[in-house]
């Protein structure tokens, strides 16, 4: 018997460090300043690369209207695939455009797996405040805590005023928030700056707690900069080298899109949290690991 009791000790000890080497969270590697690598939730039922047209109003020929594209599907079974890979820590469900509750559920479940290599953290973007107002905002924000999420990312924050407006979502649901201030909190707060004026207040924006990630959305700054389309790329990269530096002060992670070509460049360069997507994400991840040294 005494043999045994220690045999089972052996294997329980092996099994609970063998649980613990496939944890990767993103809060315990922001919090030693290590880098997360995350991909975008594919989208199911999206058109196939290559499928010109798709949900274009006609074609250059001036044919009929290209049908509407099919609702966003994220499923539990696809949630299952990513929770599978070994190379993500997150996954960044994107419902800016479409808000989907059940999207949120399925994904939830299905990373859950027991298959799974690790505990993915799984993050949502939901619409922004302007969009359908204060009060949807709040309850999407519980709506999707209670559903499993570990995040939500609140974009197109226009101001200080507005930041601490959604700031004050996470706080009214209760959802207890990582960040410096609170180093065991175990959910995240996200907030991204998109317009010009946000980013000229994010000293202001990046000093307010309770944020876990502050990050300039690329894209969609140098759209709102707008005119020549190189300077508009130019100002949107010099907002988000600007947001950079108030996140490392203030020791938060700032999360950017990346890709094989850039990722090595944006591990050096500081940021803790890097999103891929499509085909080439995997290969994206491995070298950014390498560059992160994980």
């Amino acid at each position: 018997m005494k043999h045994s009791a220690i045999r089972a000790a052996i294997i329980t000890v092996a099994v609970l460090v063998t649980a613990s080497a496939a944890h990767a969270q993103v809060i315990p590697l922001w919090s030693q300043g290590k880098v997360a690598f995350g991909v975008y939730a594919p989208n199911e039922n999206a058109p196939p690369p290559g499928a010109g047209g798709a949900g274009r109003a006609g074609g250059a020929g001036g044919g009929a209207p290209a049908a509407p594209r099919p609702k966003p599907l994220y499923t539990v079974g696809g949630a299952e695939k990513l929770a599978m890979n070994a190379l993500y820590d997150y996954v960044f469900l994107n419902l800016e455009g479409a808000y989907d509750p059940d999207a949120v559920k399925a994904m939830s479940q299905g990373l859950r797996t027991a298959k799974a290599t690790s505990r993915k953290t799984l993050i949502v973007r939901i619409p922004p405040i302007s969009a359908d107002g204060a009060d949807a905002t709040k309850a999407r924000v519980k709506e999707i805590f209670d559903a499993g999420a570990d995040g939500v990312t609140i974009p197109h924050i226009r101001d200080i005023d507005e930041a601490r407006l959604a700031l004050s979502f996470f706080a009214g649901v209760k959802a207890d928030i990582w960040s410096p201030a609170n180093p065991k909190g175990t959910k995240i707060a996200m907030l991204m700056l998109e317009d010009p004026t946000a980013i000229t207040q994010r000293v202001a924006i990046a000093n307010l707690p309770g944020i876990s990630v502050l990050a300039c959305g690329i894209g969609s700054l140098a759209q709102a900069i707008g005119g020549d389309r190189d300077a508009a790329r130019a100002g949107a990269e010099a907002g988000t080298q600007q947001v950079l530096v108030e996140t490392k002060r203030m020791k938060i992670a700032n999360m950017l899109t990346a890709n094989a070509k850039d990722v090595e460049t944006r591990v050096k360069e500081g940021f803790l949290a890097l999103l891929m997507q499509g085909a080439q994400a995997d290969e994206a991840i491995k070298i950014g690991r390498a560059a992160a040294g994980r």
